[in-house]
């Protein structure tokens, strides 16, 4: 018989081969070059057509990233308007050329104005003595007087943007009355614009709309002198007002066209200028019904 030979034990076993760890990828920061060509936060803005005064809101009321959002935003809804509005491309020649505000708010009417809530209650046509009767006008230091007026009763011969021009004739407007004035220093110019429309509500989506669209569609500028009161380059501001089945457009600004400075009260500028709507008063006190006598 064959002796055995004896198995001899095993060894220790060798431990298996550690994996690896794979290291992060290595982010690399991009170079001073690819940095110049990334478009900063201000570039984005004035792409989006926002004037510098607009840009200031914007940075006050949010962070760097939460203005980009809103001035995206504000863009959609701008465009969301209309189709045929979009202001970035289709626009952009008008908004260079043709003088707009920097700036605008608009207001709904009051109920003070319930009276001539409808044109059908105040049906006799508005006349440019009747709204600009008044030549001189003052308010605290600041005193404006009138030069050129005009009426239309086509209402888009007032204005330029084919949007608001369509928006105008959507509204009833049969009446478009614009006067502009000047300081007595030669300091600031104003130009009040009234439109006649069917009702109060027909007002109030007119000033309402165009906090955005004022950008796209605007009045135009009356002429003193050989001189349009306001420039495509300079800055000015205005806001929309209506009361009843009217809608007015107060603009004013610098005659230089230089940013109101600490001096320049644009508060009693714009005062001023809405002198002419005591005649929208006038309106509402001649429609009311009488109080019997006590």
């Amino acid at each position: 018989m064959n002796a055995q030979t004896p198995q001899s034990s095993p060894g220790p076993q060798a431990p298996p081969p550690r994996r690896r760890r794979r290291s992060p990828a290595r982010t690399t920061k991009p170079s001073r070059a690819s940095k110049a060509t990334q478009p900063t936060d201000g570039t984005r803005l004035q792409e989006l057509g926002l004037s510098p005064l607009q840009q200031r809101l914007l940075v006050i009321g949010g962070s760097v990233v939460g203005v980009v959002v809103a001035a995206v935003v504000l863009a959609f809804v701008i465009s969301a308007l209309g189709n045929d509005f979009v202001p970035e491309r289709a626009t952009a020649a008008a908004i260079v050329t043709q003088p707009r505000p920097d700036a605008y708010k608009g207001w709904n009417s009051p109920k003070l104005f319930a009276p001539i809530e409808r044109n059908t209650a105040d049906p006799a046509p508005l006349t440019l003595k009747e709204i600009f009767a008044v030549r001189t006008l003052k308010e605290g230091a600041i005193t404006l007087r009138l030069g050129a007026t005009k009426l239309d009763t086509t209402c888009s011969a007032a204005v330029w943007g084919q949007e608001l021009a369509g928006q105008l004739t959507g509204a009833g407007c049969t009446q478009a009355l614009r006067g502009a004035y000047t300081s007595a220093d030669g300091r600031y110019a104003a130009q009040y614009t009234l439109f006649n429309l069917r009702d109060t509500a027909a007002a109030n989506a007119l000033v309402q709309s165009l906090t955005a669209g004022y950008r796209g569609g605007w009045a135009q500028p009356l002429t003193q002198g050989g001189r349009t009161v306001f420039s495509s380059t300079g800055h000015s501001e205005a806001s929309g007002h209506a009361m009843g089945h009217y809608a007015a457009l107060v603009w004013i600004g610098r005659t230089d066209g230089a940013e109101p400075g600490p001096k320049d009260d644009f508060v009693s500028l714009s005062l001023a200028v809405r002198d002419a709507e005591k005649a929208v008063f006038r309106r509402v006190v001649a429609v009311s019904p009488t109080p019997p006598p006590s």
